[in-house]
């Protein structure tokens, strides 16, 4: 990459991670997008939801590439951190900033990137896409789904962390949602009522003893309690009549709405009839955000699976142009959810993951970006294209 090339690479990075954008709060992004694209000569569209999906067309009668980065963050609270979480401060090779890995410096390195290439490669064939999501955070795939639905993509590239690694799936991810229904009953005669947190208690211990599930590929399929509630709150005196507990469940290929709840129920079921007058629900959390259009993004929060073959053609095609770029890009998957659940889980897509930085830097204090991987990721877009466009 030339002098030039990298220096505006490394501008463009820095003024996203300058602009906060909280999921629901991207307004400001995609107005900065709108003028970076139309610098750059794309088209552009704004969905209902606020993403911003920018074009390059080449010559008729090649494939659909789209390159998919989200642009909301989580928030950051600058007393706990060292450097401004928006200032994009530069030290020793790295940006920081909130959402330098995740993901702003893959967004910035994907519009370079597909600028650079349509430079590259006038005769191109096919079509060049770039979405900038937002709502990802939130609900991962739901906002991507208006995209896939509009460009109806024969390809997509994730751009969430890999270290250079070349991702073929991610487990999925589902909250789920337990409620113990009890009687309540003051808690000097505690028989007198059902106490539905001991109820609870014992249903936690029943779901750890269920049959591991698993994936040669992606890994275990985990059930984690993430919050717990009871009422009356705070209870003085009283035996809770009711307590609900929020779960993660890591999906696996293959699991289905009715697959994963099937053997909670079925706990549940049990445990219940052990209770008599007690009651558990089992069911799927159900989310509802305001978006800054005005819109409302919402939807089941159950994101799927999904993996593809190290044996696919395109698989091997993109791993080989990135290895030709200098780019080794070792077979990885993600070990959390992305935009691919509603790309390749959901509409079986053909998807891979590219992207810099390592996942464990996402949502971190004092967040960054090594020039490095930021310029690696640059070049390995292009390859990509080059991969798909240029056959």
């Amino acid at each position: 990459m030339s002098e030039e090339r990298k220096t505006e690479l490394i501008a463009l990075c820095r003024d996203l991670i300058r602009i906060r954008s909280d999921s629901g709060c991207e307004g400001q992004m995609v107005e900065k997008l709108k003028q970076v694209f139309t610098g750059f000569g794309f088209e552009f569209q704004v969905d209902r939801f606020g993403s911003i999906t920018a074009h390059k067309k080449g010559r008729d009668g090649g494939p659909k590439l789209l390159f998919d980065g989200h642009v909301d963050t989580v928030p950051a609270q600058p007393a706990d951190w060292e450097h401004d979480p928006w200032g994009a401060e530069m030290e020793n090779g790295k940006i920081y900033g909130r959402g330098a890995s995740d993901m702003k410096g893959a967004v910035a390195a994907m519009i370079c990137a597909a600028k650079y290439f349509a430079e590259d490669h006038p005769g191109f064939a096919g079509d060049l896409y770039l979405s900038c999501t937002v709502q990802e955070e939130s609900f991962e795939g739901v906002a991507a789904g208006e995209v896939a639905r509009t460009v109806r993509p024969d390809f997509v590239v994730i751009g969430e962390a890999t270290e250079l690694a070349l991702n073929i799936g991610q487990r999925g991810r589902a909250e789920i949602v337990a409620e113990a229904f009890g009687r309540a009953a003051h808690s000097a005669n505690p028989e007198k009522g059902i106490n539905a947190v001991s109820l609870m208690c014992e249903l936690l211990k029943e779901f750890e003893d269920l049959p591991e599930v698993r994936d040669e590929f992606l890994g275990k399929g985990i059930l984690v309690p993430t919050d717990i509630a009871s009422k009356p709150y705070p209870g003085l005196s009283v035996v809770p009549e009711y307590c609900r507990v929020t779960f993660d469940r890591r999906l696996l290929t293959g699991e289905t709405e009715e697959s994963v709840l099937l053997p909670l129920r079925a706990a549940a079921d049990r445990l219940a009839a052990s209770y008599p007058g007690a009651g558990v629900k089992i069911f799927y959390a159900y989310g509802k955000m305001p978006c800054y259009t005005g819109e409302t993004i919402e939807g089941l929060r159950f994101f799927p699976a999904w993996k593809f073959g190290a044996e696919e053609d395109f698989v091997s095609a993109m791993r080989k142009s990135l290895q030709n770029a200098g780019i080794p890009a070792p077979l990885s998957h993600y070990s959390f959810c992305t935009n691919g659940s509603r790309f390749a889980g959901q509409a079986g897509i053909r998807t891979v993951g590219f992207g810099p930085s390592p996942e464990n830097l996402a949502h971190t204090v004092d967040e960054f970006i090594g020039l490095e991987q930021l310029c690696g990721a640059c070049a390995g877009y292009s390859a990509l294209s080059k991969a798909v466009l240029c056959r």
